[in-house]
């Protein structure tokens, strides 16, 4: 999670906003159909509209997904293909499989 997020993603706000998306999704993927984990919004969040709550916390904006698809929307690649390694700012950061450990 990006530091300029962690307070949005880390409140009532939100958690209750996920919350209530969720349960009208039934906890379903709208790409798939499998078990959705991750309430993504379709219009990414940035430092200039993280507080603008049509944004972030309106249904609409909003996509139940499982980490697959979530993985194939920022990404390009499903999750299979990926592993985590942190970057030079220490974020962690997908990177291809075939990186040497």
């Amino acid at each position: 999670m990006k530091l300029w997020a962690e307070k949005f993603y880390s409140g009532k706000l939100w958690r209750d906003c996920r919350e209530s998306y969720m349960i009208t999704k039934h906890g379903i993927c709208e790409r798939c159909s499998e078990i959705a984990k991750v309430v993504h919004h379709k219009i990414y969040l940035t430092p200039s509209n993280i507080n603008d709550p049509f944004i972030t916390l309106a249904h609409d904006n909003l996509e139940a997904l499982c980490q697959d698809c979530h993985n194939q929307e920022h990404h390009g690649r499903p999750k299979a293909d990926l592993r985590y390694i942190w970057n030079e700012a220490g974020e962690i950061v997908y990177a291809p499989l075939k990186i040497p450990w």
